[in-house]
């Protein structure tokens, strides 16, 4: 039965075609996948189905009956929720308090938040979401957050999910807990919308998947009857072939030397204990752990943003324990956060600005304190060329980039000069797959160009396609270390659990 029709939908922005004549159609009970490269118009799609905007064309049925969705709030009225890529929390409230809010239980004035948390206690009980109503959001680790989000949508009576890229920023173990909530949900009435670019996800838990390409919907498919290479050709267009390393790496001297590292987290608590790690040129060396367990804080220690309890860290053959970032950077350590939109750009900046930021102030850019701006954009237009970032000119407002435009921003500016050694943290999340062909072949040339390289990935596939070894992060310490041919997703996860490399069947 179809639950959900979009009928010829057409969205126009300034110059682009969003959405044309885009036809969706989702059945009661199903879990239906919706791919695309970014920019092919799915958020679009979803957030006129959400109220967030307003279809030039086009018409909407759900659960028999014509609708029109002016705002979100109408959406939920309706029994639409919307889980987003980007939670919708509030850090300093508690669990119940931000479910509940603008849905609050009251008692006069006042808000029942007793009947609220009991509400919620009871929900996370008969959908598997196990929370404490009590704690607080910022407390929680990003699956419970999640989980958090996804109560809210259930709180307000929701049966239609959707769920935009909701593994994108989780480890392995906690996809599969969402695997388990979802396909629970659905047994229990609800009917889920899937937003990613995951391919294997999509075969692991949709049955239907519509594909869009450009702004129009170029095929729905039964999943059980497909491959991902055929989603993935209707995706792109043509072929797409995963990069995977087929060469072994012949390591160069060493780049990157982390010798007994400790550090305490914000709480002054250790979190780093003891990190013994040698990355090579020539060499991708994978970083896995779940996340918490001591990642980002080693990311900060590596760029200087925060104190060594103990250890040193030498790049080359240069100890720069007590360099600050620009130092280490003058040293020849780059690096690709985690979070480019926070950590990585200003999208309140030209595409020029984001590339000039970490060698404005050297020659030839500058000449004594003065910018030589002409230099600056022509530097970024050859690399513009370069790394193939694809905007109308150097004076792009990088906010107007899709994801993947973005993060070869990040890649250009980093790599304009080779550097000794790349840290590359979570370089795909959140971008379809052309995109993160684009980055693993960058990281293959790299390593090949004797650069050492260390890639720290929530993505196992990702670790075992690009990386030569892998080591693995549990609470603050290195559990274990293994050559890629040697090692297994089940090995890994295992590590990654706190087993012991004996009990994960590990061969040293």
């Amino acid at each position: 039965m179809t639950y959900l029709s979009m009928q010829g939908i057409t969205k126009y922005y300034p110059g682009v075609v969003a959405n044309n004549a885009v036809t969706f159609e989702v059945e009661q009970g199903e879990i239906h996948a919706l791919v695309g490269e970014n920019g092919a118009g799915k958020s679009t799609l979803m957030k006129i189905l959400y109220g967030l905007e307003q279809p030039d064309a086009g018409q909407i049925a759900f659960d028999g009956q014509q609708v029109s969705i002016p705002n979100p709030y109408a959406a939920i009225r309706m029994g639409i929720g919307m889980v987003h890529q980007h939670f919708q929390l509030i850090p300093s409230l508690t669990v119940g308090e931000n479910i509940a809010l603008g849905f609050e239980t009251r008692k006069g004035l006042f808000v029942d938040q007793k009947t609220v948390n009991e509400r919620v206690q009871a929900l996370s009980q008969q959908y598997g979401l196990a929370v404490d109503p009590t704690q607080r959001v910022a407390d929680l680790s990003v699956g419970i957050r999640q989980r958090v989000e996804i109560l809210k949508m259930l709180y307000r009576d929701a049966r239609l999910l959707i769920l935009d890229e909701p593994s994108a920023v989780l480890t392995p173990q906690e996809v599969d807990t969402l695997f388990d909530v979802i396909q629970n949900l659905v047994q229990q009435g609800c009917t889920a919308i899937f937003i990613t670019h995951k391919l294997r996800e999509v075969m692991a838990i949709c049955q239907r998947a519509t594909i869009l390409r450009r702004g129009e919907v170029v095929g729905t498919l039964k999943v059980a009857e497909t491959t991902p290479t055929e989603i993935a050709r209707m995706m792109v267009g043509s072929d797409v072939d995963t990069v995977q390393l087929t060469s072994e790496s012949h390591p160069g001297p060493l780049q990157l030397q982390l010798e007994n590292v400790s550090a305490e987290d914000d709480r002054r608590l250790p979190v780093l204990k003891g990190i013994n790690l040698s990355i090579h040129g020539g060499e991708i060396v994978g970083l896995a752990g779940v996340e918490g367990n001591g990642q980002h804080e080693l990311l900060e220690v590596l760029i200087g943003l925060r104190k060594l309890r103990a250890g040193t860290i030498t790049i080359g053959d240069t100890n720069v324990t007590a360099f600050d970032g620009r130092k280490r950077r003058e040293h020849g350590l780059a690096l690709i956060p985690e979070d480019r939109n926070h950590e990585g750009l200003s999208n309140d900046l030209t595409i020029w600005e984001n590339m000039a930021v970490t060698r404005y102030y050297r020659a030839p850019q500058s000449q004594g304190s003065v910018m030589r701006i002409g230099r600056l954009k022509d530097a970024a237009r050859d690399l513009m060329k370069r790394f193939d970032v694809r905007a109308t000119s150097h004076d792009t407002v990088v906010g107007t980039l899709s994801g993947g435009n973005a993060q070869k921003v990040v890649i250009a500016r980093e790599l304009a000069d080779t550097p000794r050694a790349l840290i590359a943290a979570q370089p795909t999340r959140g971008l379809d797959i052309g995109a993160a062909r684009f980055v693993h072949e960058q990281l293959v040339d790299l390593r090949n160009q004797g650069v050492g390289i260390l890639l720290i990935s929530a993505d196992l596939d990702e670790l075992l396609a690009v990386c030569d070894r892998l080591v693995v992060l549990f609470e603050g310490r290195i559990v274990g270390s293994l050559r890629r041919q040697d090692a297994t997703r089940e090995q890994l996860g295992l590590l990654m659990a706190g087993r012991t490399t004996e009990q994960a069947g590990v061969v040293s």
